[in-house]
Order: structure tokens, then sequence, then C-alpha cells
């Protein structure tokens, strides 16, 4: 969990960003690679460990699919990185819904977007924010979220992403690399959000492409890019065994001596740093 406190004159900022799931080294993953639960091994059985139900239980309208497997609403299946929305108790009441974390920035629309984008991403957003101006609020908002998004990237996650989201007539491809190399490329036909865009690819230290491929309407274009952003982000911070680069981890030392003459200056040495992955 990375949580970001960013004040200027104008906007104060409180981000924290938690990638969900995290589990005690040795406890196995629910379903199998790529997140997706297992089915049933015959038609009726239910998942391994958890015993067949009764023909009661079976019973039209009593809370169990056909093949005794309890009904969940969208997103609840174990494995599938959704985050679980409820499930049936059996007796045709659904359990309680767990509420996210919120997200106020007093801009409802930006509400709105951030919603859709840690739903789409998996991650857990918490956002307090208020400014003077839209402009201000808005892009100190995408930096603060960005610097919190960069302490949470793993060394060793999948570090690339990529998906194209339709919303009737826009239609937009994000792709990314979370390996620390800083860069955008858009445009968005609206340009306060391009430049959230840009500013949280800039501080999350990520390369960022967006593509307009299709699109009349600015909000269908502007939803759908989040989206799409979501979607890569999720491939992106999969679990990984190795880092994704022919360089390895590049280890990069500053000096903090600010007296050190001119001609040294190509050869820092002084406190350690964190590992940047290229």
């Amino acid at each position: 969990m990375s949580t970001i406190l960013r004040e200027t004159r104008e906007t104060r900022v409180r981000v924290t960003v938690r990638r969900p799931g995290r589990r005690a080294a040795g406890e196995p993953e629910p379903g199998r690679a790529g997140g997706v639960a297992p089915h049933p091994a015959a038609p009726g059985a239910g998942p391994a460990g958890q015993r067949r139900p009764s023909p009661e239980e079976s019973a039209p309208g009593n809370g169990f699919a056909s093949g005794g497997v309890p009904i969940a609403s969208e997103g609840a299946a174990p494995g599938n990185g959704l985050p679980d929305r409820g499930a049936d108790d059996g007796d045709g009441r659904a359990a309680e819904e767990a509420a996210p974390p919120p997200i106020r920035t007093t801009d409802r629309f930006l509400d709105h977007m951030l919603e859709t984008f840690a739903r789409y991403s998996g991650l857990e957003l918490e956002v307090e924010a208020t400014g003077d101006l839209r402009h201000h609020l808005i892009e100190d908002v995408a930096i603060t979220i960005g610097l919190a998004l960069r302490d949470e990237i793993p060394a060793t996650c999948q570090r690339y992403g990529d998906a194209t989201v339709p919303m009737d007539d826009a239609l937009v491809h994000a792709a990314l690399d979370a390996g620390g190399r800083p860069y955008y490329r858009g445009p968005l036909p609206v340009r306060i959000y391009d430049h959230f865009f840009r500013s949280l690819a800039d501080n999350a230290d990520i390369t960022l492409h967006l593509r307009v491929l299709r699109g009349r309407d600015r909000h269908h274009i502007v939803e759908a890019a989040f989206k799409a952003l979501g979607l890569a982000l999720r491939q992106a911070l999969a679990p990984g065994d190795a880092v994704f680069s022919t360089k390895g981890a590049i280890r990069i030392e500053r000096s903090a001596d600010r007296g050190a003459p001119p001609d040294t200056a190509a050869s820092r040495a002084g406190g350690d740093q964190p590992t940047t992955e290229v």
C-alpha cells in the first residue's frame, strides 16, 4: 500500500493505492494461471473440497446454480481478479457488499472516471482532493496517483499490458510499459484529460500510449481511455517471476555532496537510490 499527500497553495490531494490479494508466502493462489477459476470436473460437481449440495439445495430459486455452485454476482468468481460484489447466502438473500474506498475530488465527472479506473485496474484506490481551479485539481490528482502507483509497481510484474475498449461510438486503445520509462503519447480530444494521462504517466514512471481509433462523443472517448488504461495496467501488474529486461535491474547512485567539482558530475557516488527497471 502506498499513501501520498501532496499539498500546494492551490490544492490538497491525498491518495492511497493498494494492490489487493497479496498473500502470505506459500499460500496458493486461487484458480489457475491467468486468473480464471477452474471448471468443475464433472456436471453437478462442486469446487474441490466443497461438498455436493442436496437435491433441495439444487432446486430452482434457492441460490444455487444447477451444478451446485453458489450463485454470485458479476465479478465474484474466485481468482478472476475482480472484487467480490457479494454472494448469495443460500436463502436467496445477497450478502452485504463491501463498499469500495471513497473517492472524493469535488469534481463529479473525475470521481466517476477514477472509480471506473479502479474497478478495471483491480486496484484499491482512495482519493481525497480539494482545489481552487478545475485544471489545478485534475492535474494534481493525476500527479499524486502517479506517485502512489509508482511505489506499488513490483520489480517482477509482467510489465507490459494493452487493451482496446469500445464504448458506443468510441474505440480507444491503451498500451503501457511499467518498467520505469516515463513517456506519454496521445492525444485525447479533451485537453485537460490528455494532460491528466500525461501527468499520471510521467509521475508513475510508465510508458503510456493512448490511441483514439474512433469516436465523436468526448465523454465516451475519455471513459473508454480510463477503462483501457485500467485493463492494460491490470495485465502489467500481474505477478511475474523475473525482471523483464535484458539489462536486469539498473542501480543508480547520486552524490549528496553539493560541493563536488563539475568535472566529477558524470561519475556521482553516494547515497543509495531505489532500483529502477528499464
